[in-house]
C-alpha cells in the first residue's frame, strides 16, 4: 500500500477559533471538513509544502518559524496510507479566502466535532482541544 504524505495547519485566529476548509465537489471525500494543507511533493519538507499550499489555497502567507508542529494523523484508506503531520500556525498575512472552491468557517475547538470530518482528521480534534 502506497504511503501518501499530505501536511496540514490548525490556523487559530486571535479568538482561539480553528479554520476548517470544506472539500469541495468533484473531490474525493467532497463536502467534508478538513484542516488546510496538502500533499508533501519530492523535495519538499512539510512545513515548505504547507508554506505553498497555503498560498496556493488561501491566498495567506506564513513562515517555517510560525509552523509549531502539534501532532499527526495516521491512517489507511482502501487505496493508500495517509501519514499527516499537524501543525498549528497563530501567525499569517493576509486573509484565508478559499480560492479552489473551498468554503471556509472559523469555528471554536469545542465545535469541531459538529463538522463531518474526514477519518483521518477525527483523531486530530481531542488533541487539538485539549493544546488550545
Amino acid at each position: 500500500m502506497k504511503t501518501l504524505l499530505v501536511s496540514a495547519v490548525a490556523l487559530i485566529d486571535t479568538d482561539g477559533r480553528v479554520l476548517l476548509a470544506q472539500r469541495p465537489e468533484g473531490k474525493s471525500l467532497a463536502g467534508l471538513w478538513e484542516f488546510p494543507g496538502g500533499k508533501v511533493e519530492t523535495g519538499e519538507t512539510p512545513e515548505v509544502a504547507l508554506i505553498r499550499e497555503l498560498q496556493e489555497e488561501l491566498g495567506i502567507d506564513t513562515w517555517e518559524s510560525c509552523l509549531a508542529p502539534l501532532t499527526f494523523a495516521s491512517h489507511s484508506y482502501d487505496d493508500f496510507h495517509l501519514l499527516m503531520p499537524l501543525f498549528a500556525c497563530r501567525k499569517w498575512n493576509g486573509t484565508p479566502q478559499g480560492r479552489e472552491g473551498q468554503s471556509l468557517k472559523w469555528v471554536a475547538a469545542r465545535d469541531l466535532r459538529d463538522y463531518p470530518m474526514p477519518p483521518a482528521d477525527i483523531p486530530l480534534i481531542p488533541i487539538l482541544r485539549d493544546w488550545l
